[in-house]
């Protein structure tokens, strides 16, 4: 293994497709903070959405996590892949390092109900959003190697299951594997929480939803992966460690 020159704690960021996406804001915000960057994408999610593929934007990401003193490593990998999660950590490790801090931002969402689900897409949800959550949470334990009271693991999550019933369960499913995980990771020393965001414009929201969301808010905006970058950064510091085993709402009080 290559090991770095610096001395920079090392973070693994999933879901990091899209410069106006979340999980980029996360990684630039702990970019800015002291870390190397390790972050997943998946080109084909993107071209299923009605966002579409943001052309050049690894690069773009990686440029400006680089500009901010960090090594960026970019790694596509397609979560649905049982494999992904072990292929991920080994190329983030030969670049730089051994992890220290967790962030999953990867979802698959596709918005349908009950009623009009598919099998196909209700188990595409669970892979990505719970099943990879846990295989990326348990090589993540097997080969953290830092000091106890260092080792953090954050995942997004949501509630939002009417009419998203795919989402919204397996990002349940999601919650209850990474607050687990305070637990049975506790002889490591790793800390885990699940953070809410709320809803945040990044592409996806109509004129309706939008302003729905800031009528519902009661500080009269939607957040912005900043507001979420903020809280990660917080939690992957020194000062975060004594948060752990959390579900924490950071939407602005939206109800």
């Amino acid at each position: 293994m290559t090991q770095p020159d610096t001395q920079r704690p090392v973070a693994l960021v999933t879901g990091v497709g899209r410069t106006v996406g979340i999980g980029a804001g996360i990684a630039r915000r702990l970019a800015a903070s002291g870390w190397d960057i390790a972050f997943t994408y998946w080109t084909a999610y993107d071209e299923r959405m009605d966002w579409g593929v943001q052309s050049g934007a690894t690069a773009e990401i990686t440029k400006e996590l680089t500009e901010l003193g960090a090594t960026a490593v970019p790694i596509e990998a397609d979560l649905v892949d049982p494999a992904a999660p072990e292929r991920i950590f080994a190329a983030a490790e030969e670049r730089l390092g051994n992890v220290t801090a967790l962030v999953m931002c990867h979802c698959e969402s596709v918005d349908s109900g009950i009623l009009d689900t598919t099998i196909e897409s209700f188990d595409r949800h669970f892979a990505v959003n719970a099943r990879a959550t846990w295989l990326l949470i348990r090589e993540y334990g097997r080969r953290f190697t830092g000091a106890p009271g260092t080792g953090r693991i954050v995942a997004l999550t949501s509630d939002h299951t009417v009419n998203n019933l795919p989402y919204g369960a397996s990002k349940g499913a999601l919650d209850r594997i990474t607050l687990a995980a305070a637990h049975e990771l506790s002889h490591l020393g790793i800390s885990a929480n699940v953070i809410n965001p709320g809803p945040i414009d990044t592409g996806w929201m109509n004129d309706d939803i939008r302003a729905a969301g800031i009528r519902e808010t009661p500080l009269a905006r939607l957040g912005t992966p900043e507001d979420t970058a903020n809280l990660v950064d917080f939690l992957c510091s020194p000062r975060g460690q004594w948060i752990n085993g959390q579900l924490l709402m950071s939407n602005g009080g939206f109800a």
